[in-house]
């Protein structure tokens, strides 16, 4: 009896965690990140403020589990259109995933605005919160496969010498960090192209483009194949149709 109990109780919690989630993430989307408060979500589930405290411990608690959803979710896109190209050359398998970041990132602004409203690594955040764990599963997406590339066909790298002194350090801090999978060389162009691709996409999701252009795509496929040429690939796959 107290094992179906507990069972049944754990249920209820995650329920009513989900709950909690799809609410804030309405509110979010429908009234925008300053909506999203204890007692707005409280009252859009049907419980009073100090209940949700039950919950999570305040609202950096709550932003911080509805925050890892969205890296989770975005991750999940990212993974999924990389697994059905599984047998394709790693190098289309990037393409493939920076451009399945964007269809995700356009078809959900309110929520990458939120993600990028807030480092992946938040220096409040332990390692091993929820939060942080979903921003090193999105991260560690697209860096897999360059370190996938960089063991199979080693793309151009600058001299460490020809970098500023203190990039070079941080270069190999970096470079410690991920298991010195990538050399600081090596981290410092993929670290380069992480922040050319993801750079243009927060621009265009944050609309900081549209005094320009009303259709970023072609610029989008040309910052890939920008990429490409600086990875060393040397057949980029075309947009799709």
């Amino acid at each position: 009896m107290t094992t179906k109990t507990g069972g049944r109780r754990e249920r209820l919690r995650k329920a009513t965690l989900q709950e909690i989630h799809e609410a804030a993430r309405t509110l979010l989307v429908e009234q925008g990140a300053a909506a999203v408060t204890i007692n707005a979500v409280a009252r859009a589930v049907g419980m009073s403020g100090p209940s949700l405290y039950h919950y999570y411990a305040g609202h950096e608690a709550l932003v911080g589990a509805v925050t890892a959803d969205f890296f989770d979710e975005l991750a999940t896109a990212m993974e999924q259109a990389r697994d059905t190209r599984a047998e394709a050359p790693v190098g289309e398998r990037i393409l493939t995933v920076c451009r399945a970041m964007r269809t995700w990132a356009i078809a959900h602004p309110a929520e990458f605005g939120w993600i990028f409203a807030a480092p992946i690594t938040p220096l409040n955040q332990k390692p091993d919160s929820e939060r942080h764990q979903a921003g090193q599963r999105f991260e560690r997406v697209l860096l897999d496969l360059t370190i996938e590339l960089w063991q199979t066909r080693p793309f151009p790298v600058p001299a460490l010498t020809d970098l500023p002194a203190s990039l070079h350090e941080q270069l190999i801090a970096y470079s410690a960090s991920i298991g010195d999978q990538l050399p600081p060389a090596a981290a410092h162009v993929f670290l380069s192209c992480w922040i050319r691709l993801y750079g243009l996409l927060c621009m265009e999701v944050l609309h900081q483009l549209d005094f320009a252009y009303s259709d970023l795509e072609p610029v989008f496929e040309e910052c890939l194949r920008d990429l490409t040429g600086i990875l060393g690939l040397v057949s980029p796959a075309t947009s799709p149709a």
